[in-house]
């Protein structure tokens, strides 16, 4: 019997709380896992598992030992796969989680150069806007916004993402001017969904850090941010939105920025990863290439910023304009 790909296969199942789901992240065919169970428990003479037709659960004895070899086999990963990139190459693969509005916007990019760079590696790459569970879901990466809670999991932040009010030329020429966050409860807003407070209620802050409520009746509430921006740039009204998904979009004068004096409160982005894994050198290797990459990239800042210190302010006004020309 081999008794490392027992253990692993008993102690996959034991977090997938499946044995085809275990199969599936092992690359083996489920009797094939099964067997390794099989002839595990036969090794200990103890029943590690109670078995149904839906699931399977850990018993007393299945337990203790799930607990006494899951750093072990960690471990052993991770020092196989250190010897490896001590002979200079990094290599394996990667399983990273990451929120759509920044995963399709730059990570997707960044996996790709990390590819190029390292051509002995692969990478599953999975987009969604909801929290994962790292461990039994067989995460080695997932990018969290907010704060990180949980003892399971291991955090590194990448910085603050900025998030300002911005509009179409179009859409502040043909409508009155919006010089005050009061004035916001009379304008066409476009929002994702989690920067509104309950009862549609938009909280903004100013340079002296004074915290504004809004209430605003929302045209459009949304949790894609290719929605958010083509109904930006389409000028269907005022919207919220991180300043990393539109640089392009100030730069050329597509969108600009409204109430250059406030913005909402910035949120943090952090690489997590379990706790109840070593890191191996794959998923370090990875980490330090990107965060790197992350933290270049306008709109995402080190430290929390007050307003006016988030890029881009607002066209200047007409009069300006006319003399400059």
């Amino acid at each position: 019997m081999d008794i490392n790909a027992a253990l692993k296969a008993f102690v996959r199942t034991v977090e997938r709380g499946s044995i085809t789901a275990a199969a599936r992240d092992l690359g083996i065919s489920q009797p094939a896992v099964t067997k390794h169970i099989r002839n595990l428990e036969t090794r200990l003479n103890a029943r590690l598992l109670e078995r149904s037709p839906k699931n399977v659960r850990v018993t007393a004895q299945g337990a203790e030992l799930y607990e006494s070899c899951r750093h072990a086999l960690a471990s052993i990963d991770a020092a196989l796969e250190g010897v490896r990139l001590d002979g200079g190459a990094v290599e394996g693969a990667l399983r990273i989680h990451a929120p759509v509005c920044i995963g399709e916007k730059h990570v997707h990019g960044i996996v790709m150069d990390f590819l190029d760079a390292h051509p002995k590696t692969n990478v599953e790459l999975l987009l969604e806007n909801r929290q994962v569970d790292l461990i039994h879901e067989n995460f080695d990466i997932a990018i969290r916004f907010g704060r990180i809670e949980g003892q399971d999991v291991i955090a590194r932040r990448i910085g603050w993402l900025q998030r300002i009010l911005v509009a179409s030329p179009e859409f502040l020429d043909a409508n009155p001017s919006v010089d005050a966050p009061e004035q916001l409860c009379d304008v066409a807003l476009v929002a994702t969904k989690n920067v509104l407070e309950k009862r549609n209620e938009l909280q903004l802050v100013g340079d002296a850090s004074e915290t504004v409520n809004v209430n605003v009746t929302p045209l459009l509430t949304t949790n894609s941010a290719q929605v958010l921006l083509k109904s930006l740039l389409s000028g269907r009204g005022i919207g919220t939105i991180q300043t990393n998904q539109i640089i392009d979009e100030i730069r050329d004068g597509r969108l600009v920025r409204v109430l250059p004096n406030y913005a909402l409160k910035p949120i943090a982005a952090s690489f997590t990863y379990p706790s109840t894994k070593f890191m191996r050198p794959v998923v370090r290797a990875f980490t330090d290439f990107a965060i790197t990459r992350l933290r270049g990239i306008p709109g995402i800042s080190a430290e929390p910023t007050c307003a006016s210190d988030a890029p881009y302010a607002r066209r200047a006004p007409a009069a300006e304009i006319v003399a400059s020309t």
